[in-house]
């Protein structure tokens, strides 16, 4: 699938509908809408934070992106408090030992 072949290179990646021009996601190379073709183009990396926890000194969140894409990632502060709502930046992305990453940071 064309998501992963991206986020392996570090983009993130998701496919539009062709035919009735709604986002997909969960990702896949058919619409689930329609069941027509996508063309994919990179998520603009400036989110919104969802939700965040943190363990220890470690800050994992779910932030979304394009009013409807949500993943959950490690959230680098920068010493900043966190607060539902603000904005976030992906930073990096990509495949470890078969689990999607996500980092991202306060904006």
């Amino acid at each position: 699938m064309k998501f992963e072949e991206e986020l392996r290179k570090g983009n993130f990646v998701v496919g539009e509908c062709i035919t009735c021009h709604k986002i997909i996601w969960p990702p896949s190379d058919y619409c689930s809408h329609c069941f027509g073709n996508v063309n994919w183009h990179k998520v603009l990396s400036i989110g919104r934070l969802v939700e965040y926890s943190k363990k220890d000194n470690k800050v994992f969140c779910f932030a979304e992106f394009e009013n409807i894409i949500r993943v959950m990632g490690t959230l680098n502060t920068n010493s900043k408090k966190p607060e539902v709502g603000s904005k976030v930046r992906l930073d990096k992305c990509g495949i470890n030992q078969g689990n999607y990453y996500f980092e991202m940071s306060l904006c």
